[in-house]
């Protein structure tokens, strides 16, 4: 047998174990925001451990992920030399986007059905980013039985989960750069091309606050109405975006930038009122 049939052979026999293991990471709410992933990064060490993986737990600290509109992380590493070359890392992200409306299953239940394909598993991050988590892990421990089993492999592999993907990246993998703690020299990041990606749009996250005054119903003369005024911005945000569309990028495989709000949240207390909106737009 070949090295590539000994490990997909490997793949197969413990798929029901990997799809298990992904099954307990989607039970495990990581929602970003709020961007409170340090009890998934709990859970997903615990599992990754009971594979046999040493498991380094790095924390952000508080001031840092606060900065970045989020409130725990802790990324984790994984790495395994098989000897002399290159160090390769797999990233994947364990925060995911707020499950929305329309659901027909628990978005945190990992309910399986049988599809037209085969098993298809339902939950908030299934496919966005936990089924890395698994695919990564299971990739380095069919390389680990295949070594054992006498292949010549060489080089490190490395595995940097981090939490941040859906806040830009910064206290995810370039905080692991800027601390030193991962050097790699060549990255496989998650994605859905299952090809070579040769560019990428940049992310620019804004956020703005609107501060009215509060008045009664009757006299809304004497107030100042902070819906009003966001709904002013959000026509000028939207006719923006469609000048963005207009735009060319000179880069091959990228389009025109995007622009996109994607959370109005409004709050009141007995002297004020606000809404809050958020919106990212793409640069090219």
């Amino acid at each position: 047998m070949t090295l590539a049939d000994v490990i997909a052979a490997f793949v197969d026999r413990e798929f029901p174990c990997e799809t298990e293991f992904l099954a307990e990471l989607v039970k495990v709410p990581s929602d970003n925001p709020p961007g409170d992933c340090a009890a998934h990064a709990k859970r997903a060490h615990q599992l990754l451990e009971r594979l046999g993986l040493a498991v380094e737990a790095h924390e952000v600290p508080r001031a840092a992920v606060e900065a970045a509109g989020m409130k725990s992380v802790t990324n984790l590493i994984i790495r395994h030399r098989f000897g002399d070359g290159p160090v390769i890392a797999l990233n994947a992200h364990g925060d995911v986007v707020p499950p929305g409306l329309g659901w027909r299953f628990d978005p945190y239940g990992a309910v399986t059905e049988d599809g037209a394909h085969g098993p298809v598993m339902y939950g908030r991050g299934v496919a966005v980013s936990k089924s890395d988590f698994a695919s990564y892990a299971w990739a380095l421990v069919a390389l680990q039985a295949a070594a054992a089993q006498g292949a010549k492999l060489g080089g490190t592999l490395e595995l940097h989960f981090t939490y941040d993907e859906e806040a830009g990246g910064v206290v995810g993998p370039k905080w692991l750069l800027d601390q030193g703690l991962v050097r790699p020299d060549a990255v496989i990041a998650a994605g859905f091309s299952y090809s070579v990606v040769t560019a990428h749009n940049g992310c620019l996250h804004l956020e703005v606050t609107v501060t009215g005054k509060q008045a009664h119903a009757a006299m809304p003369e004497a107030g100042v109405d902070a819906l009003e005024a966001s709904n002013a911005i959000l026509a000028t945000v939207y006719a923006h975006r469609a000048m963005l569309a207009r735009i060319r990028s000179a880069t091959a495989g990228i389009v025109a930038p995007t622009l996109n709000v994607g959370l109005i949240r409004a709050a009141s207390t007995p002297t004020w009122s606000r809404i809050r909106s958020s919106f990212a737009s793409t640069v090219v």
